[in-house]
C-alpha cells in the first residue's frame, strides 16, 4: 500500500482540485471539506478521495470505471495514475455535470479519460467492460451487483455502502471485501424517471 499511497500523493500534485470547481468555489479548493458544484452534488473532500484512490490501486495500463464522477476531479486523478496506457470512463447522471466535467478535463488536457451521460435503467457503463478498477463517488444501500459484473476478474472496486466504505476484489470464489472505516456520501441513484424525478437510491 506504501506504493499507492506514493502514487496517489504525486496524482493529488499533479492534478489540481482548483480546475475542477465552478468560479465561486476556486477560492476554497485548499480546504479539505466537500464543496458544493451544484445540482445537490460536491466535489469530495481531498482527505477521502487520496484515501480511496489508495484502496483502489490503479495501476498503469488499467481500465477504470468512475461512477459519479461529478466535476471530473476524480476522473483525471484517475487518469493520471493509469498513464497513457491506460483508459478512464466516467460516468455521470446530471447532464449539467456531464458537461462540467467533460469541459474540464478538457481544458486540464486530461486526453486518457471521458465522462459518459449515465443511462437511467443501469449502473456503470457496460460497453467498456470489463475494468481493471472501479470507483464509486456515491454511496449505495447495498453492494451494487450490477458494477461488481462490470470488474475484470481480479479487479478492484471501491465503494462506500450503507456508511462503510468497501473495497472489494473479485476471486475464483466470490467477492472479498474488505471495510474501511465509515463515510458519508450523496446516495448512489437510478435516473430520471419519466416524469423528471430522481430514482430510488440502489
Amino acid at each position: 500500500m506504501s506504493g499507492a499511497r506514493t502514487r496517489v500523493a504525486a496524482a493529488l500534485e499533479a492534478v489540481p482540485r482548483r480546475l475542477f470547481l465552478p468560479p465561486d468555489q476556486v477560492a476554497h479548493a485548499d480546504r479539505d471539506e466537500p464543496l458544493p458544484i451544484g445540482h445537490g452534488q460536491t466535489n469530495s473532500q481531498p482527505t477521502t478521495v487520496r484515501q480511496m484512490l489508495e484502496l483502489l490501486d490503479v495501476q498503469p495500463g488499467n481500465r477504470v470505471l468512475d461512477v459519479g464522477c461529478g466535476s471530473g476531479w476524480t476522473t483525471a486523478l484517475l487518469a493520471h495514475l493509469a498513464g497513457a496506457a491506460g483508459s478512464v470512463e466516467g460516468v455521470e447522471l446530471v447532464p449539467q455535470l456531464v458537461e462540467f466535467g467533460a469541459a474540464n478535463l478538457q481544458r486540464a488536457g486530461v486526453g486518457s479519460a471521458r465522462v459518459h451521460q449515465a443511462r437511467r435503467d443501469r449502473l456503470g457503463w457496460p460497453e467498456g467492460a470489463p475494468y481493471d478498477r472501479v470507483l464509486v463517488s456515491a454511496q449505495a444501500v447495498e453492494l451494487p451487483r450490477d458494477l461488481l459484473a462490470q470488474l475484470a476478474p481480479g479487479g478492484v472496486m471501491v465503494v462506500p455502502v450503507a456508511g462503510r466504505m468497501l473495497r472489494v476484489r473479485t476471486d475464483d470464489d466470490g467477492p472479498v471485501v474488505e471495510e474501511h472505516g465509515w463515510y458519508r456520501f450523496v446516495p448512489l441513484v437510478t435516473g430520471p424517471s419519466v416524469d423528471g424525478r430522481w430514482g430510488q437510491p440502489v
